[in-house]
């Protein structure tokens, strides 16, 4: 496991998020939630296929980082379910889906 780090996004928005080593697939950011089994299949699956990727726990958040969390996932998820995977600041994919996953990644 890499160490913690701050992410900006847009407009100034600023996390802590966690970052995992591994190969460079582009920026990979990972929200998810710490209860969540989909969450984790996503995190198990992103660690088996070696890459580095940053998450961020958002139901761990409190306060206005929770909120701007919420925010940002709102503006590509408008259903704002779990887990949200944002890839290179572009595609964006929502749950747990394995082969689209391999595909942005590869």
């Amino acid at each position: 496991m890499g160490g913690k780090l701050i992410l900006k996004f847009n407009k100034g928005i600023e996390m802590q998020f966690t970052h995992i080593n591994g190969r460079d697939k582009g920026k990979v950011v990972l929200f998810a939630l710490s209860t969540c089994g989909w969450c984790k299949k996503t995190k198990t699956f992103l660690d088996e296929l070696g890459v580095a990727y940053d998450f961020v726990f958002v139901d761990l958040l409190s306060g206005a980082d929770r909120d701007e969390a919420i925010k940002l996932i709102e503006k590509v998820n408008p259903q704002r379910s779990f887990p949200t995977m944002i890839v290179n600041d572009s595609r964006v994919i929502v749950g747990f889906n394995e082969a689209t996953i391999r595909e942005v990644l590869r």
